[in-house]
């Protein structure tokens, strides 16, 4: 089991799942989202329990996915696809879960979107798009 909270803890989260392999999106809305990049893992529906739900606030970011964050203190949480019946999880920030993870990075993706103040060097696979 992975646990995991916002910055002020008003947001709690369990995941019953072992973690797969994680991503970091470099495009440029997950940077200003994030304040960098996006290092997320995607977590099966079913085994994510959320505590303080009425604490997350959703930007739509586009017609197919939003974005949760603490409306308290403004963590990112999550990076959730719309059309849940095609897609049966839920991307979990990486930065929120308590350690260990068990988790690596395995793919870097739109990385020609990357900020000009830092180089990809960690070896993972690497998406323009």
């Amino acid at each position: 089991m992975h646990k995991g909270s916002c910055l002020c803890g008003k947001v709690k989260l369990k995941i019953t799942a072992d973690l797969g392999s994680g991503d970091m999106c470099h495009c440029r809305q997950c940077r200003q989202w994030t304040g960098h990049i996006y290092a997320g893992v995607d977590v099966p529906r079913g085994d994510l329990t959320i505590e303080g739900e009425e604490y997350i606030q959703w930007y739509y970011s586009s017609e197919k996915v939003r974005r949760g964050f603490c409306k308290e203190c403004g963590s990112s949480l999550f990076f959730d696809p719309v059309d849940q019946e095609k897609h049966k999880w839920i991307g979990v920030t990486l930065g929120v879960l308590d350690s260990p993870t068990n988790t690596t990075i395995e793919l870097h993706i739109f990385t020609a979107e990357k900020g000009d103040y830092y180089q990809i060097l960690d070896g993972a696979k690497q998406n323009k798009h």
